[in-house]
C-alpha cells in the first residue's frame, strides 16, 4: 500500500512538471512568434521606406531631369541624406551617378548661389552634416573607381563622371562662390578641401588611383584618355603639394603612384602638361632626396617588392632623361638610389628556373608571379630603362672621364681624296669622316701611369657609376646585350676609362687592382667594379666590331692601346691565378675573374686570327715551365686553372711537349707501350691497294677506342691479291695514314671542299650524297686524331674556322660568326660588310633573310629562319642578317658533318688536351711546324745506311746542295718527297718518327733486296758497279727514308734530286 501510493506521487509529479514545459515552451513559441513578426514588420516597413525614399529619388531626379525649375543646394542635400541613408553598391549604382551628375550640375550654374551644393558648406547649421556628406559620397566614388575598367566605353564615361567629382570637390578652383566678394573665404573653403582629402587618404585613396591608374595604361594601349589621366595624376599630387611634400605623402605618392608602370611615358605622350608640373615642384629633385635615405628607400622597395621596385626605377630614370639640371646637381644623390634599388631587385632574380620561380621579360627568372599587366606593359618599361644607357644620360654620369682631352695635337694632315662608292659607303656616321678625324689628330697611347688618388671625390663619383651600371649588367639580365650596346656607342668613353684606371693609384693600373684583390673594402669593391665595366664593355665592342673597324678605323681603341691593355689583363689574369685568388674566388670576386679572363679571350683570339701584338707579347718571362710542369704532376690546383684558362702564357713548344706528355701518359695507362714484362695488344689489318679507302673504313671503323689508340699493323695486297714484302714496324701504318688521309680530303672526293682563294679543307655541303657520308666523317675524325695521337704529321691545311670548330669555341659566348666568315670566303665577307656599311635603304636591294644555292645544277632556297624567304632586309635587321648568313654558311650547312667528324677526333684526342692550343696553333700539331727547315737540326738526326755516313762525299754535296742550292720552297718539296709532309715536326726531327735515314742503293727498287756486305763495302769506298747517272733517287715515306745512287758528280746528283722532288716519286715500300 505504501509503495503504491509512492508511485501515483512521483506520476503526479512528472504531470506537473511536464505541465510546467509545457506552458514555458508555449510562452517561448509565443514570445518568438512576436519576436519573428516584430523582425519582419521592420524588415517590410524598411523595404517600405526604402522603396519610398528611392521612389522619392528618382521623382526628384525625374523632375531634375525635365529641368521644369532648378533644383536648391538644399534640396539636393537632403536627397542626397536620403539616399544615402538607403545605399546599397548594387541597387543604387544608377540612382548614385544622377546624384553626381544633378550635383555637378548644380555647381555650373551661374550667378545662383542657393543652387549651388557648395553653398551648404557655408551653412552653420549643415557645414558639418555637408561635409560628412561629401566625404561619403566622394569616397563612394572611389569605390566605384576601383571597379570600373576603362576600357570598356560605358565604364570609362563612369571613370570620367566620379573623377570630376574627385577633382570638383577637393580644390576650390572650380567652385564660383568664391568668385569677386567670395574669395575672403577662400582660405576656410581650402581648409575645408584639406579635410575631405584628409579623410580619403586614410580610407585608402592612392591605393584607389593605383588600381584605376594599372588597370587603364598596364597593356600595351592605354586605355585612359587624356582628360582621365590629367584628373587622376592633378588629384595624386593634391595631397603632396597640399601637405608641403611631407615624407608620408612622397612616400605614398612614391609607392602608389610613380611605381605605376611607365606613367611618366604615358604622362608626356597623352598629357605632356602634367610633366611641367612636376618640373615646377621640382618633384624629381625630392624623390631623389626622399629616397637617398638608405632606410626609406628599402622601405618603399619593401612595399613594392621587385617588379614594381622596377616600374619606380623606370620612371624615375625618364624623369632624369628629361631634367639634366637635376642631374648634373644630384648625380651622387640619383646614382646611390638606382643601384639600391636595383640591388633590392637583383634580390628576386634568381639564377635558375625551379618551381617556385617565373619567367620575367626583363629580370629573367624571378621568385615572384609577375601579373599580366605588367608583362604587357614591360616594352615601355624597357624603353624608360633605355634612356639609363642612353648617349645623353651617359654624357650627364660620365661628365668627369669624357671631358678629358686624348689629343695631343690638333693639326689636320693632308689626306688624298678617294672616290667613294655607294655600296662601300658607311651607316649613320659617316667612317670615312672618322678615320680623317682619327688620323688628323696625333693621340697619346694610353699607358699606365698613376698619379690619381683613389680617395679623392672625382674617383668616388666615377666609381660609383661604374657600381650603377655594372649593377644593372647583373640585375636586367635579358636586355643585357642592350646595355652593353648602350654604353659602347660613344666611341671615346671606353678610351677615356682606360685613360682615367691608368692614372689611378701610385703607379697606375695593375699593382693597384692587385691590391684590391686582397683588401674587403667597399672602396676596392668599387674600384674593381670599374675595371669589371670596362672589361664587359670593352670585350662586347670588340666583338661586335669587324676586321676592317678593329684594325683599318681603328675605333675607339688604337692597336698600341690594345697591345697595352692586353698585357695589364693578362697580368691580372696570370696573377689572380697564379696568387692562388682564383682557387677561392666566390661571388663578386669570381664574376670579376670572369669579366677580365673573358675580355683577355676575345683580344687573345683576335690576335691569333690577325696579328696586333708583337711577338712573345702573351708570354710570362717570370713562369718557369719547368715549374708549372712539376706542379702540374703534383696536381696543384693553381697549375691546372693556369692551363685551363691562359695556357697562352706558357711557350708553344712547352704546351706540345705537355700534350705529348699526356699521350705517352695515357699510352702507360692503357698498357700501349712495351715493357719488358708485357708486350701491347696488335691490330692486325689486311688493306687491298686498289680499295685502301673502303678496306680501311670497314676494318677500323668495328674497333674499339681503345684498340684504335693502339697499335695497328698494316699488310698490303697487291691487284693480284698477293701480300706485298715488307714489314710494318710502324712505316707501313704510316703510309697506309697518309694515303687514306690524302685521299679523304681530296676535294675530287666531295667530303671535303677548300675554301676560296688560300685553299683551305673543310667539310663540303653537299657530302651528303655519300652513303653513309656521316658514318665516313666520324673515320675522317678518328685517322685525324690517330695522326695527332701518334704525333704523325700530315699535310691536311684547314680553313680556320673549321679549326675553331674542332677546339669548340663556337660554343663560346663571344664568338662571332662574322669575323671567321673570311677564312671560309673573303669575297663573301666583303659583300656581306658592304651591306652594314651601306647607307641607303637596304630594302632596296631585294634581299630576304634566305640564303639561294646552285646545288648539283638546281636552285635551293635555304631560309636563315622560319619563313625566311618572306622577310625583306631592312636597314633594322640587316646585322641581324648578316650575322644569320655567316652562321648559316659556316655552321648549320655542315653541322652534321662537322658534329660527326668531332666526335671521331675526340674518341682519340681528349677536348681537354687540344684546349690549351689557338687554331694556328692546332694547325701546326697536325701539319708540323710552318717554319723554315732547320738543316743542321736534320742532319743530326739522320741514320745511314748501305755504306753511307756523315763524312760520305755523296752526303756532304747532299746537305751542301739543300743548303745553299735550294730555294725555301725546293727544301719542303724534299722534306715531302722523304716524310710525304712538307713541314717539320713541332719539337724538331728528333720527334720524327720513324728517323730520318738515308740509304746507298745500287740497283732499281725493284731489284733490291736490301743490304748485303758487298753493297755495304762498295758504297762506303764508293765503288760502283756501274755509272748510276741515269736513275733518280727514291723515297720510302713510310719509313722516312731516301734511297740514294752512288752518284760520280755533285751536278748530276743536284739534277736528279730536282727533278725527283718535283715529279714527286716517292711512295715505295722497302
Amino acid at each position: 500500500m505504501f509503495s503504491a501510493s509512492q508511485s501515483s506521487k512521483a506520476q503526479f509529479l512528472d504531470k506537473a512538471r511536464q505541465a510546467r514545459e509545457e506552458r514555458r515552451e508555449l510562452k517561448e513559441r509565443e514570445r518568438a512568434a512576436v519576436q519573428v513578426q516584430a523582425l519582419i514588420r521592420r524588415f517590410l516597413c524598411r523595404c517600405r521606406l526604402q522603396r519610398e525614399i528611392r521612389r522619392e529619388v528618382e521623382d526628384f531626379f525625374e523632375a531634375n531631369e525635365s529641368g521644369s525649375s532648378k533644383r536648391s543646394a538644399l534640396s539636393i542635400f537632403r536627397i542626397a541624406r536620403k539616399l544615402l541613408f538607403v545605399f546599397n553598391h548594387k541597387e543604387d549604382k544608377e540612382r548614385f551617378e544622377k546624384l553626381c551628375r544633378c550635383i555637378l550640375n548644380s555647381m555650373d550654374v551661374e550667378n545662383e548661389p542657393k543652387v549651388w551644393y557648395v553653398s551648404l558648406a557655408l551653412s552653420k547649421d549643415l557645414t558639418l552634416l555637408w561635409i560628412k556628406q561629401i566625404k561619403d559620397i566622394l569616397w563612394f566614388c572611389c569605390e566605384f573607381l576601383k571597379q570600373l575598367k576603362p576600357d570598356i566605353l560605358q565604364d570609362s564615361r563612369l571613370v570620367n563622371l566620379h573623377l570630376t567629382m574627385l577633382v570638383t570637390f577637393t580644390d576650390t578652383s572650380t567652385w564660383k562662390i568664391l568668385r569677386g566678394k567670395g574669395e575672403t573665404l577662400r582660405p576656410a573653403m581650402n581648409h575645408i578641401c584639406a579635410n575631405i582629402m584628409g579623410h580619403l587618404n586614410q580610407k585608402g585613396f592612392y591605393s584607389v588611383l593605383q588600381i584605376l591608374l594599372t588597370n587603364g595604361l598596364a597593356r600595351s594601349r592605354p586605355s585612359l584618355s587624356k582628360g582621365s589621366l590629367t584628373a587622376i595624376f592633378s588629384l595624386a599630387l593634391r595631397p603632396v603639394v597640399a601637405a608641403q611634400f611631407s615624407d608620408n605623402l612622397l612616400r605614398s605618392f612614391l609607392i602608389h603612384i610613380m611605381s605605376v608602370p611607365a606613367i611618366m611615358t604615358h604622362l608626356a605622350t597623352l598629357t605632356p602638361e602634367r610633366l611641367a608640373v612636376i618640373e615646377s615642384h621640382d618633384l624629381l629633385r625630392k624623390f631623389i632626396l626622399f629616397l637617398s635615405r638608405e632606410a626609406q628607400c628599402r622601405d618603399v622597395c619593401v612595399c613594392l617588392e621587385g617588379s614594381h621596385t622596377l616600374c619606380l626605377l623606370g620612371n624615375l630614370v625618364y624623369l632624369g632623361s628629361l631634367n639634366d639640371k637635376v642631374l648634373e646637381e644630384e648625380t651622387a644623390h640619383f646614382v646611390g638610389v638606382l643601384i639600391h634599388m636595383l640591388s633590392y631587385c637583383q634580390k628576386y632574380v634568381s639564377q635558375k628556373k625551379s618551381n617556385l620561380t617565373h619567367w620575367h621579360p626583363v629580370l629573367g627568372w624571378f621568385s615572384q608571379t609577375v601579373d599580366y599587366g605588367l608583362n604587357e606593359s614591360m616594352p615601355l618599361l624597357t624603353k624608360q630603362l633605355q634612356h639609363l644607357w642612353g648617349v645623353h644620360m651617359i654624357r650627364i654620369l660620365f661628365s668627369d672621364v669624357l671631358s678629358k682631352k686624348l689629343l695631343e695635337n690638333q693639326e689636320i694632315a693632308q689626306l688624298p681624296t678617294q672616290p667613294v662608292s655607294p655600296q662601300n659607303s658607311l651607316p649613320m656616321k659617316n667612317l670615312f669622316k672618322r678615320a680623317f678625324q682619327k688620323s688628323a689628330s696625333v693621340r697619346n697611347i694610353l699607358k699606365p701611369v698613376g698619379g690619381k688618388r683613389v680617395d679623392s671625390a672625382e674617383v668616388q663619383k666615377v666609381c660609383s657609376i661604374c657600381v650603377l651600371y655594372q649593377t644593372t649588367l647583373t640585375t636586367l639580365t635579358q636586355i643585357r646585350l642592350q646595355i652593353l650596346t648602350g654604353l659602347t656607342y660613344l666611341d671615346d668613353l671606353l678610351p677615356k676609362l682606360w685613360a682615367f684606371i691608368c692614372e689611378l693609384g701610385p703607379q697606375g693600373g695593375l699593382k693597384l687592382f692587385l691590391e684590391c684583390l686582397n683588401n674587403d673594402t667597399e672602396e676596392s669593391k668599387r674600384l674593381l667594379a670599374m675595371l669589371m665595366l670596362f672589361c664587359d664593355c670593352s670585350r662586347h665592342l670588340i666583338t661586335i666590331l669587324d676586321d676592317i673597324e678593329v684594325y683599318e678605323e681603328q675605333i675607339s681603341f688604337k692597336l698600341e692601346e690594345l697591345v697595352t691593355i692586353s698585357s695589364f689583363l693578362n697580368s691580372f689574369v696570370f696573377k689572380m691565378i697564379w696568387d692562388g685568388i682564383v682557387e677561392n674566388a666566390r661571388g663578386e670576386t669570381l664574376e670579376l675573374f670572369h669579366s677580365v679572363h673573358g675580355w683577355l679571350m676575345v683580344l687573345y683570339e683576335r690576335d691569333c686570327r690577325r696579328r696586333f701584338a708583337p711577338e712573345d707579347h702573351w708570354l710570362r718571362k717570370d713562369l718557369k715551365p719547368s715549374v708549372l710542369f712539376q706542379e702540374l704532376d703534383k696536381d696543384k690546383k693553381r697549375a691546372q686553372l693556369l692551363l685551363q684558362y691562359i695556357p697562352h702564357v706558357i711557350p708553344h713548344k712547352n704546351r706540345v711537349l705537355l700534350f705529348r706528355n699526356m699521350v705517352t701518359k695515357e699510352k702507360e695507362k692503357l698498357g700501349l707501350v712495351e715493357t719488358s714484362s708485357a708486350s701491347p695488344h696488335v691490330t692486325h689489318i689486311t688493306i687491298r691497294r686498289s680499295r685502301m679507302l673502303e678496306d680501311g673504313y670497314e676494318q677500323l671503323r668495328q674497333l674499339s677506342q681503345n684498340a684504335m689508340k693502339g697499335v695497328i699493323r698494316v699488310k698490303f695486297v697487291n691487284d693480284l691479291g698477293v701480300d706485298e714484302a715488307g714489314i710494318d714496324q710502324d712505316g707501313v701504318f704510316k703510309e697506309f695514314l697518309e694515303e687514306i688521309i690524302k685521299k679523304v680530303f681530296d676535294p675530287a672526293l666531295n667530303l671535303f671542299k677548300t675554301t676560296s682563294g688560300d685553299e683551305r679543307l673543310y667539310p663540303s655541303p653537299t657530302s651528303y650524297i655519300h652513303e653513309n657520308y656521316l658514318q665516313l666523317f666520324e673515320f675522317v675524325g678518328k685517322m685525324l686524331g690517330k695522326a695527332v695521337y701518334e704525333g704523325i704529321v700530315v699535310d691536311v691545311p684547314f680553313a680556320s674556322f673549321f679549326l675553331s670548330q674542332l677546339l669548340g669555341h663556337h660554343h663560346s659566348v663571344f664568338y662571332s660568326s662574322v669575323d671567321e666568315l673570311p677564312s671560309l670566303d673573303s669575297e663573301f665577307y666583303k659583300n656581306l660588310t658592304s651591306i652594314k656599311r651601306y647607307d641607303g635603304d637596304i630594302s632596296d636591294l631585294g634581299l630576304t633573310l634566305s640564303y639561294d644555292e646552285d646545288v648539283m645544277g638546281q636552285l635551293v632556297c635555304h631560309e636563315l629562319v622560319p619563313g625566311g624567304k618572306t622577310i625583306p632586309v631592312t636597314n633594322e635587321n640587316k646585322i641581324s642578317y648578316i650575322h644569320l648568313m655567316a652562321h648559316f654558311r659556316m655552321h648549320t650547312q655542315i653541322k652534321s658533318q662537322t658534329a660527326a667528324l668531332i666526335s671521331g677526333f675526340r674518341s682519340i684526342i681528349k677536348p681537354e688536351w687540344i684546349r690549351m692550343f689557338s687554331a694556328p696553333e692546332l694547325q701546326r700539331l697536325i701539319s708540323g711546324d710552318n717554319a723554315e727547315i732547320d738543316l743542321e737540326d736534320l742532319k743530326k738526326h739522320t741514320v745511314y745506311y748501305g755504306g753511307f755516313h756523315g763524312s760520305h762525299r755523296v752526303i756532304i754535296w747532299l746537305w751542301d746542295i739543300l743548303a745553299n742550292d735550294f730555294s725555301p720552297e725546293e727544301r719542303a718539296m724534299f722534306l715531302k718527297f722523304v716524310t710525304s709532309c712538307s713541314r717539320p715536326p713541332l719539337l724538331g726531327f728528333a720527334y720524327l718518327k720513324p728517323p730520318f735515314s738515308i740509304r746507298c742503293v745500287e740497283v732499281s727498287d725493284d731489284q733490291d733486296t736490301g743490304d748485303t756486305l758487298g753493297s755495304v763495302l762498295r758504297g762506303f769506298f764508293t765503288i760502283r758497279k756501274k755509272e748510276p747517272g741515269g736513275r733518280l733517287p727514291t723515297s720510302s715515306t713510310c719509313f722516312n727514308l731516301l734511297k740514294l745512287p752512288n752518284y760520280s758528280k755533285k751536278s748530276i746528283l743536284r739534277e736528279k734530286l730536282r727533278y725527283a722532288i718535283s715529279m714527286n716519286t716517292g711512295f715505295e715500300l722497302s
